[in-house]
């Protein structure tokens, strides 16, 4: 309906312009009106038009309403206050939208054609070290729910988790397997402070220990190391600090002695710990019903020569130096704060260097649009990586960085802990994937999020995912009470008695049913899923709830009842289409 009015609009914009023979451009606005006194529908355009077409926004109002071409759909228009204007729509225009959903379907609102663009968004891509923790899952819940919604809105979307399975991190793993294997062996070896202790390294350990038995894996040199150095109790902040980098180098002593140790062995280690990682996350990404396309490996990106061909690139184009040792890039000029080192003086590409050869293979294969779900400790990251797109394609726009707050936990104990960490799937298994998902998505991922676990768990219309999936439920139930009761539905009977649909409560929730289309598109285009979530709960969902408080669906007066039961039947379709660009099901029973 809004599009139909912003059509009407629009002509009438184009009379009263060429009229007065001007040229101006107007944003022309259409918002939905609070008030029914005012309305339905309201617009200011006449206030932006007053001063270059020199007259007040009352006359221009009187000419817009003039030039407004016949609508069945509207019943009156009214010019109020200083010049808006206001429409008041027909009966019709509201029972209309029953027909519409029930015609379309679960495609009622969407676009399915992937004609609007190509875009790879590639969300969570938590590194292989370890299970997926809750912050992981806000953004495992907003990158998925993205996508569905850009699909929604006519996008051809590729959805992408990069495994950062090279660097010192996949080491550190590596290593803790190791030393809890030899552990498990009998074999009398203290553990790094700084290397992964939770349960999940001990599985891997006791599952190579399965495999391999006691005998294995044992290195000359392991005595020889010195002791790691420990902070006193009363250490100040600087001394904690040096102990700590003395921490990580003693670890990385470590790493070293088990590369040239143990040889091949060291890679299968590495592999098996990894393949145990791997695996767990994309246990938990199915049960949050989270799905990707493509999994890009980064170890296979270095191993076919990506960053070299990067940094050929880059060359090429004179975009890189050397200074004291090291290779930097020129990303100053492209509006980072500071050039960035590629290559430092050890030979090692730095953590940048494979992202950015990471991001320019996306743009290789063919994506022209990026997007990426990052933590919002990575803000500072944003304009490297920028920086290096437009240094090597000379495009600004490639590149969407959507930042996602912290979660923190609230109200309530967790019955089970995975270490000394809640991860993901500690949090599915104690309130369930529907009430994670909805929860992650019900704030803007650029706010903080306080997650309520009694909230979550518990059956009442406080909780915001059980009030949305009863509304479906209910609808669901009153269609087996009308089998139960022995009675038919018939669609085409309740779509010739819409007329019969003229209560405020119906009205209410035909507007509700209007607006979705809307809110597809407007959630996509900003990247907003918790539109969705607060449309769902408090438009769709709060209006069926009154209306199924205020009237029976199942009366005696066969029309109505028809009408009524073709209106819950569009309710139910439209709810249960906005349930799933959440990722969130839609229950017939609770």
């Amino acid at each position: 309906m809004k599009a139909h009015l912003t059509d009407l609009l629009s002509t009438a914009l184009r009379v009263v312009l060429a009229d007065a023979a001007a040229d101006v451009t107007p944003e022309l606005q259409l918002d939905a009106t609070r008030d029914a006194r005012f309305g339905d529908f309201q617009t200011n355009l006449a206030l932006q038009l007053a001063k270059p077409l020199r007259q007040s926004p009352r006359q221009v109002a009187e000419r817009l309403v003039a030039a407004l071409p016949a609508s069945p759909q509207v019943a009156r228009v009214e010019v109020a206050g200083p010049g808006f204007i206001n429409f008041f729509l027909a009966d019709t225009a509201f029972q209309s939208i029953v027909a519409e959903v029930l015609a379309a379907g679960a495609d009622f609102g969407v676009d399915r054609s992937g004609n609007r663009g190509r875009i790879m968004v590639e969300f969570v891509s938590a590194n292989p070290t370890g299970p997926m923790h809750v912050g992981h899952g806000r953004g495992a819940a907003y990158g998925d729910s993205v996508c569905n919604l850009l699909e929604a809105a006519g996008w051809t979307v590729l959805r992408e988790y990069y495994i950062n399975d090279a660097g010192r991190q996949t080491d550190v793993l590596a290593v803790s397997v190791w030393l809890r294997y030899l552990q498990r062996c009998g074999v009398a070896v203290d553990f790094p402070r700084r290397g992964y202790p939770a349960d999940y390294i001990r599985t891997t350990a006791d599952r190579l220990f399965a495999e391999v038995g006691d005998q294995a894996w044992r290195c000359d040199g392991m005595d020889a190391l010195p002791p790691e150095p420990e902070a006193a109790d009363d250490a100040d902040d600087a001394e904690k600090g040096r102990i700590k980098l003395a921490q990580e180098a003693h670890l990385d002593r470590w790493i070293a002695l088990a590369r040239t140790g143990l040889g091949a062995d060291y890679d299968r280690i590495k592999q098996a710990a990894l393949s145990d990682q791997l695996a767990t996350i994309r246990a938990t990404l199915e049960a949050f019903s989270v799905r990707y396309d493509h999994w890009t490996s980064e170890a296979e990106l270095v191993a076919r020569g990506a960053v070299q061909t990067a940094l050929t690139r880059l060359a090429d184009q004179g975009l890189t130096y050397e200074r004291d040792g090291a290779l930097w890039m020129k990303t100053e000029a492209f509006g980072d704060e500071k050039d960035r080192v590629l290559v430092k003086a050890d030979g090692a590409a730095t953590y940048y260097c494979n992202d950015l050869a990471y991001h320019v293979d996306k743009l290789d294969r063919g994506w022209p649009l990026l997007m990426d779900v990052w933590g919002a400790d990575h803000h500072g990251y944003i304009a490297r990586v920028q920086a290096a797109i437009e240094a090597l394609t000379g495009r600004r726009d490639a590149l969407n960085v959507q930042l996602i707050q912290f979660v923190t936990l609230s109200s309530g104990r967790m019955g089970k802990r995975s270490g000394n960490f809640v991860t993901l799937q500690d949090l599915i298994d104690e309130v369930g994937a529907d009430a994670t998902r909805f929860f992650y998505l019900m704030r803007s991922q650029e706010q903080h999020l306080e997650f309520d676990l009694d909230l979550a768990r518990s059956r009442s219309n406080d909780n915001p995912v059980y009030y949305v999936q009863y509304a479906h439920a209910r609808l669901c139930s009153v269609f087996r009470q009308l089998a139960e009761q022995g009675g038919c539905y018939r669609r085409e009977d309740g779509l010739q008695a819409l007329a019969r649909l003229d209560t405020e409560h119906e009205k209410r929730l035909l507007t509700a049913l209007a607006r979705y289309p809307e809110v597809v598109q407007s959630a996509a285009a900003d990247h907003a899923p918790h539109r969705m979530a607060f449309y769902l709960k408090d438009e769709l969902a709060e209006a069926f709830h009154s209306y199924y408080n205020a009237h029976k669906f199942l009366v005696e007066d066969a029309p109505l009842q028809a009408a009524r039961l073709a209106l819950c039947e569009a309710t139910r379709s439209v709810l249960a289409s906005g349930l799933s660009l959440l990722g969130v099901h839609a229950p017939e029973q609770m």
